[in-house]
């Protein structure tokens, strides 16, 4: 992978990771740490069922955005490491077309399809 596609590969995923950030702080998240949740507590039986569903929602939202932000990372640091691009599955290299459109990649169409 040349130079100037590893640029514009760090230059999206560092952007995306900035994004992700604000989100999990906007979620109440720390990002180096433990994760804290905190809603408010309402009275009542209806209420408490509505704030658990929220809770719920909510851990499953934060949840889906640190793994987003764990993918991001071991995409930077692979980058780093000489190693961005290539297949963890097959070891052939990954489209650019596809890193452009899935800069955290880590398996090419032909394993990805495979893998389900």
């Amino acid at each position: 992978m040349e130079q100037k596609q590893l640029d514009a590969a760090r230059s999206r995923l560092e952007a995306e990771k900035e994004a992700v950030d604000k989100q999990l702080l906007d979620h109440g998240v720390q990002l180096e740490g433990d994760e804290n949740i905190s809603l408010d507590q309402h009275e009542g039986f209806a209420d408490s069922a509505q704030a658990t569903a929220e809770r719920s929602q909510e851990i499953t939202i934060v949840e889906q955005m640190r793994v987003r932000r764990s993918d991001i990372l071991a995409a930077l640091a692979k980058i780093d490491q000489g190693t961005y691009g290539k297949c963890e599955s097959c070891g052939n290299e990954i489209p650019p077309e596809r890193l452009e459109a899935v800069p955290a990649a880590t398996l090419c169409m032909s394993c990805k399809q495979q893998s389900g």
